[in-house]
């Protein structure tokens, strides 16, 4: 018997549809699995490994490759900021210190009340538009020092339902890759990527 609550065995079912073998499912439901229980637990990939046919061994060597993929806990809202080569030469590294020093959360921890997770994150293909930033897998370019701390400051102030990447890039960013040309309306509604099939994507000013 599924340990997952119906609305989430309903979206399992669905995203398996998607795919000829039941196998190549296995990083979605994993998805599925960290909105279920806040995070990825033992059990969760044990409920993953029942829906595709493997093991729970062969789940967990998936779950412990990709980093996306979040083994404890995190916060309502989790900063990734980009420090691999492209940030790093425009100061991706002084973005990643100055949102530690604004919301006293080091890289790799949340903070007491568990609303903000900081980690510094590789390449997240925005090059031309570095120092980049997501807040929930939502993108923001351009990104300097002081609107970092800013952005810290929103969201424990505004706290938002949804983190809108457009939003946030009128806010906070600077210059981008390239025209977005197509405002985007939906984003996040948790600290996973905003993605129809999981539950995961609201509309801005409310989930």
């Amino acid at each position: 018997m599924s340990q997952w609550s119906e609305a989430t065995q309903e979206r399992a079912r669905e995203i398996m549809t998607r795919y000829p073998q039941k196998r190549s499912a296995v990083m979605p439901l994993l998805y599925l699995a960290m909105v279920e229980d806040g995070h990825l637990t033992d059990a969760g990939m044990e409920e993953v490994a029942r829906w595709v046919g493997i093991t729970p061994a062969q789940v967990q060597a998936v779950a412990t490759f990709y980093t996306m993929y979040k083994r404890k806990p995190t916060g309502r809202y989790l900063i990734s900021c980009c420090t691999s080569i492209s940030c790093m030469l425009l100061g991706g590294d002084d973005i990643l210190h100055a949102v530690e020093d604004e919301s006293g959360v080091p890289h790799g921890e949340t903070d007491p009340e568990g609303l903000l997770s900081v980690e510094h994150v590789e390449c997240i293909g925005a090059c031309g538009g570095a120092p980049a930033v997501q807040v929930n897998y939502e993108l923001i370019e351009g990104v300097t020092p002081e609107k970092a701390r800013e952005l810290v400051r929103w969201l424990g102030n505004a706290r938002p339902e949804v983190v809108n990447t457009d939003e946030m890039q009128e806010l906070f960013g600077g210059v981008r890759s390239f025209d977005w040309a197509i405002r985007e309306e939906k984003g996040a509604v948790g600290p996973y990527p905003a993605f129809q099939p999981l539950g995961t994507v609201g509309s801005e000013g409310g989930a």
